[in-house]
């Protein structure tokens, strides 16, 4: 009998073990979930929500606020060191950022911050996720509740640093005391197909609850590291988006519009969503080993074309690398910037300039 339960509770560890490893491999859809891969390395404290978003690669501040990164090659000034800033070792390799999270009323500039980044994917409607990141406090900061996650469909840029009020998705509904990392995690059930996430406070300072520590700030300031978006059973498929690509035949002359290609606002850096476009480009050119094409690059209406001009070039020049790096023959393309010379729609709406931001290639030969 004795030999028998034992068998029994053996088995149940052995199930409990294999759905917690099948759990952990799902892969996590947040691209640099560590803050660990940089674009450029910063030059100082940071100021501006776009100093943040020119560092950190992928990720971005939705506001004018800016989150501030710890990592090797960061100088902390000695006015914020002294109170404690940077004594945190990462919870994994050898960056993360901080956020301001409480302080309005008491008059701190850029009371709340926040980073977001474009999922690998978007979420799929139905589909049931794991939510987590970890969070510390900065020593003497004063404790708070409500740091969270919201997901959105659309990309959040504010000129302004005022604070955002979304309702979250994921939030903590207790204080984050200790001095530790602290795990922040939920589930969430996907009801539309958002593709970004963002992190931080959306609460006003009324409807937060905070605690002092001895010698505190009149702020509250936490650490973030490993952010963490999974899929949990049963896996739901990610619904096949129709596009240009779809189409059978590929006349020479013909322009394509690749319509699931992404950038950072005035980056040329591919973001990981737009791998799945590219490698499908990248089958059609295997399948058509005589095709040539041409990758075009567009802006939008607004700035200088003596700006926008190159950085169309930088994008079409993107996309050609990655497909010279997925095995196409680099004598097989080649890449124009046309900047804003050529729009399809009025640039006087948001519509219309966010039809003429666009990636596209011609069929020079087949």
């Amino acid at each position: 009998m004795r030999s028998k339960k034992l068998l029994i509770l053996f088995a149940v560890l052995l199930l409990s073990a294999l759905e917690w490893s099948e759990l952990s491999a799902q892969e996590n859809i947040v691209p640099n979930p560590g803050f660990e891969n940089y674009s450029n390395y910063p030059l100082g404290w940071f100021y501006k929500g776009a100093d943040f978003t020119r560092v950190i690669k992928y990720w971005n501040a939705p506001t004018a606020a800016s989150p501030d990164v710890f990592g090797p090659k960061v100088r902390i000034p000695s006015k914020w060191a002294e109170k404690g800033f940077g004594e945190m070792k990462p919870k994994a390799g050898k960056s993360f950022v901080g956020i301001t999270t409480y302080g309005c009323e008491g008059g701190k500039p850029h009371c709340r911050e926040y980073v977001q980044i474009q999922l690998s994917e978007p979420l799929v409607v139905d589909q049931e996720y794991q939510v987590s990141f970890w969070v510390a406090p900065v020593k003497r900061s004063l404790r708070c509740d409500k740091i969270g996650a919201y997901f959105s469909q659309k990309e959040i840029r504010e000129a302004t640093d005022e604070p955002l009020f979304f309702k979250p998705h994921i939030e903590s509904r207790k204080i984050i005391g200790g001095n530790g990392w602290q795990k922040v995690t939920g589930r969430l059930k996907a009801e539309q197909d958002d593709s970004y996430i963002i992190i931080g406070n959306f609460y006003p300072d009324e409807m937060t609850r905070t605690q002092t520590v001895s010698n505190n700030l009149n702020f509250g300031y936490y650490y973030l590291d490993e952010i963490e978006v999974k899929k949990l059973e049963p896996i739901l498929a990610v619904p096949e988006q129709k596009g240009e690509l779809t189409r059978s035949n590929f006349a020479i002359g013909t322009v394509i519009r690749l319509d699931n290609i992404f950038f950072d606002h005035d980056k040329s850096e591919l973001l990981p969503r737009s791998f799945t476009e590219l490698n499908n480009l990248a089958q059609i050119l295997n399948d058509y080993p005589a095709m040539r094409i041409e990758i075009r690059g567009h802006t939008d209406g607004v700035g200088e074309q003596s700006y926008n001009l190159p950085l169309s070039e930088r994008r079409a020049k993107a996309v050609v690398d990655y497909l010279i790096q997925s095995g196409i023959a680099h004598s097989r393309l080649v890449h124009q910037g046309y900047g804003s010379a050529m729009p399809v729609a009025n640039n006087s709406s948001k519509e219309g300039r966010q039809e003429n931001r666009r990636v596209e290639f011609k069929i020079l030969s087949k």
